[in-house]
């Protein structure tokens, strides 16, 4: 294998024919100034180049499933490995997604709880124990006498699959009748014992082992019946009730396990699974929040978002503005009825009067009287339920993805009342062990879960069932630690990660794989973290390092710049006054170089003065009192106006809990009306000093390839308004529209706007050609 990585001839953005010749499995910091061409080499021209040629080793069928990246701009590369790329990305922005599930440190909890938890009666906090088969008949035998029942064997739960030879066997072994789905077939009757089950869909099979109906002398043949049936399900049986002749009563279904029950009365629970710990799955998911943690409830501040306002100017704001004559008419009739005034503000009016219009309540339907177009008088009687329960009825009842989005305008999201933000059913929040719940365990900080695993007092058979999975758990936890995220909780949310949070996780997770002779290329893993833990990230890159692999960073960090087995530092300016290799060596040759301006800051010849003013803040203050929100101590901070103000303070110490959850959305939500709920706190003092907000973080900008900085900042709509006013573009009645590649009539037809034209290579990838028409011009 090459000893080096060899670039010749890189020319992809910036660069200028850059020839640079880089030392394999070392660790390679890249440095110079923001738009020097630091990541066009790293991981536009090397990472590129490396999973291009990685991805062209497999076959085509395998090339077909795997994004291919476009060959960079450059003449020779020799010396490549594998390349895994270990970005800012955001992580996952699906709502089901948590650092416990990115790092698979769940999934492993899932199993441990499966298989040493301790069941308790969600109701009644109980100890879950397991039923023999004759304490199930003895069950069974208190019914009424002369119930009709069927006794079920619950073969298939929520498995895909077609099952065809399993029904075959079924018959063969006797069975006259399964149900399928809630449908009741005859195996005996089966073409072939084959159905039309879709492969890739989950199904219910229950094969019914027996029909009886409870009176004396049955005692052995359903014992025969119950102990098939457990058999045939693995120690799980049903027994499904028939409603007496003539009944409109629904079938009741009772499901016995040997499994576990409640000791007091027997009610049977089903076995615990892994899944039954997943919230993305319907076993273990609540069934109110769907596995969210979060459900929509309607807002009375946004219900009434002018309390200023009458009922009669449209105070109510989903029933205002001549959206239904319907609603004002019963409004109106109400206040009639209630003697409450239509011409008077609404928070004048009295609570009562509020609640009634808000909540409903009344019993009694209302009369409401009314002309028509002709000028006739006509009455009819309505039931009014007030406007909280009409707009949640609508939003849960609707099946119009519109209509739901425009109800979700009066709604915010809040935390799921039944399962309080855990996700999970009563069931799979009722197991724990050593006394903590798997919500327990992933609530805590990533640090002080390791140390509440370590603790566990188990039995010396948990001990043997637990060891193994334990050890993956602590190996991944010990991983997310080494990088400096001790501070996180299996259950934060991956959406609310900041870039550099997401960019560590991927980090551990790699550690973790244990992949040894590749090339991993990183976009600066220091940013975001506090200088305390930069020094175990440093030895997180050298153990990546010393397992065997090339480490390629880009990098502004003093620290991480110092320990590099060697510096690339590229400038000397950024954009094109960048893209030269200013120097390629050690560290101190870094130091010495004149023409690096990076290494005179290092060496400190040059540094950033500080202020000798600063600028005083302007009359008022924002106070946020009573901050309670993940970490903060029920704290009181005052944020002075009109200056320049840095909250710093190590990771995790509660930087973007204050800023980011509590004082944002809270000024979100008082200037512009925003739905997403604060962290809590008492309340916030000074919004009114406040007049805009501008959040700025680090989500992308814009995607689409039709984006370019001109449309993103709207310089380019002042552009087109321009050259929509010269005399020419008047002669020829041009609008500004003209002057857009976006808008049919401006843009190039041949391309769409485009300026390229897509030749696809089917298992190559895509070639972009200039169009032939506009040449590039769009």
């Amino acid at each position: 294998m090459a000893e080096r990585l060899v670039v010749q001839g890189a020319r992809e953005h910036n660069l200028r024919n850059v020839d640079i010749d880089l030392p394999r499995d070392k660790l390679v910091v890249f440095t110079g100034l923001s738009g020097s061409g630091k990541s066009s080499l790293a991981f536009d021209t090397i990472y590129a180049e490396g999973q291009r040629r990685y991805v062209e080793s497999l076959s085509a069928y395998a090339r077909q499933f795997l994004g291919q990246m476009d060959k960079p701009d450059v003449d020779f590369i020799e010396g490549l490995s594998p390349a895994i790329s270990i970005d800012q990305k955001s992580a996952s922005r699906n709502p089901r997604s948590t650092v416990g599930t990115v790092t698979e440190v769940y999934d492993y909890l899932r199993l441990l709880y499966a298989r040493i938890g301790v069941a308790h009666d969600p109701e009644t906090g109980e100890r879950l124990e397991r039923q023999t088969p004759q304490q199930i008949v003895d069950r069974v035998l208190q019914l009424e006498e002369g119930t009709r029942f069927q006794v079920l064997a619950p073969v298939v739960r929520g498995r895909k699959g077609t099952y065809d030879t399993m029904l075959a066997d079924l018959a063969g072994q006797g069975f006259a009748r399964a149900i399928v789905d809630g449908q009741l077939i005859e195996l005996g009757q089966l073409d072939d014992f084959e159905m039309d089950l879709a492969r890739y869909e989950t199904h219910d099979i229950s094969v019914v082992v027996d029909r009886l109906v409870l009176r004396d002398g049955i005692d052995r043949r359903l014992t025969e019946s119950m102990e098939t049936a457990l058999g045939l399900a693995e120690g799980v049986a049903e027994i499904q009730i028939m409603p007496p002749k003539g009944s409109d009563d629904d079938v009741e279904t009772v499901i016995f396990s040997q499994h576990l029950s409640r000791p007091s009365d027997g009610k049977s629970f089903e076995e615990l699974a892994p899944r039954n710990f997943s919230f993305n799955s319907p076993y273990g998911a609540c069934t109110h929040c769907d596995g969210l943690g979060t459900v929509f409830e309607v807002d009375p501040q946004l219900v009434i978002p002018d309390p200023e306002a009458t009922i009669g100017e449209g105070a109510i704001a989903p029933w205002a503005g001549g959206r239904s004559r319907y609603f004002s008419r019963l409004v109106e009739a109400v206040c009639v009825e209630k003697d409450i005034p239509l011409d008077v503000p609404w928070e004048k009016l009295p609570k009562a009067a509020q609640k009634l219009l808000l909540r409903g309540g009344l019993k009694q339907r209302v009369t409401v009287r009314y002309k028509n177009r002709f000028g006739r008088s006509r009455t009819y009687q309505a039931k009014f339920e007030g406007a909280i329960p009409y707009l949640q009825r609508r939003h849960q009842d609707s099946e119009s993805d519109a209509q739901r989005e425009q109800i979700e305008g009066w709604m915010r999201t809040v935390h799921c009342p039944h399962c309080d933000g855990a996700r999970l059913n009563p069931l799979s929040l009722a197991v724990t062990i050593d006394d903590l719940t798997i919500h327990d365990v992933c609530s805590m900080s990533i640090g002080e879960a390791a140390k509440a695993l370590n603790a566990l007092e188990l039995s010396e058979r948990d001990q043997i069932i637990a060891e193994q999975v334990v050890k993956e758990i602590n190996a991944r936890m010990g991983f997310l630690l080494d990088v400096g995220l001790d501070y996180l909780s299996l259950s934060r949310s991956a959406a609310t990660l900041a870039g550099g949070e997401a960019q560590r996780i991927r980090l551990a997770s790699q550690i973790g794989s244990g992949l040894v002779g590749v090339l991993y290329v990183l976009d600066e893993p220091s940013i975001g973290l506090h200088q305390r833990d930069n020094q175990r990230l440093i030895e997180t890159l050298l153990r990546l390092r010393d397992l065997g692999n090339t480490v390629l960073v880009v990098e502004h960090d003093e620290e991480t710049i110092a320990i590099a087995d060697h510096v690339v530092d590229i400038g000397p300016g950024a954009g094109e006054h960048g893209g030269e290799i200013v120097h390629s060596g050690t560290v101190k040759g870094l130091l010495r170089n004149k023409k690096s301006v990076t290494g005179q800051y290092l060496a400190g010849k040059k540094s950033i003065p500080v202020p000798e003013v600063r600028r005083t803040p302007a009359e008022g203050e924002i106070v946020v009192r009573g901050a309670r929100e993940n970490n903060l101590q029920n704290i009181d901070v005052t944020i002075p106006t009109g200056v320049f103000v840095g909250v710093t303070g190590v990771s995790g110490s509660g930087k973007s809990s204050l800023i980011n959850q509590i004082l944002l959305p809270t000024m979100m939500q008082r200037i512009y009306s925003s739905k997403k709920p604060p962290g809590l706190h008492k309340k916030i003092e000074g919004i009114d000093n406040i007049d805009k907000v501008i959040a700025i973080d680090q989500s992308p900008i814009g995607r689409t390839p039709r984006s370019n900085p001109a449309t993103y900042t709207g310089v380019f709509d002042h552009v087109r308004k321009l050259f929509a006013q010269t005399t020419e573009a008047k002669v020829r009645g041009y609008l500004p529209g003209r002057f857009s590649f976006n808008v049919k009539g401006g843009r190039c037809e041949a391309c769409s706007g485009d300026g390229t034209i897509k030749i696809e290579m089917h298992f190559l990838p895509d070639v972009y050609v200039p169009c032939e028409i506009c040449k590039g011009k769009r």
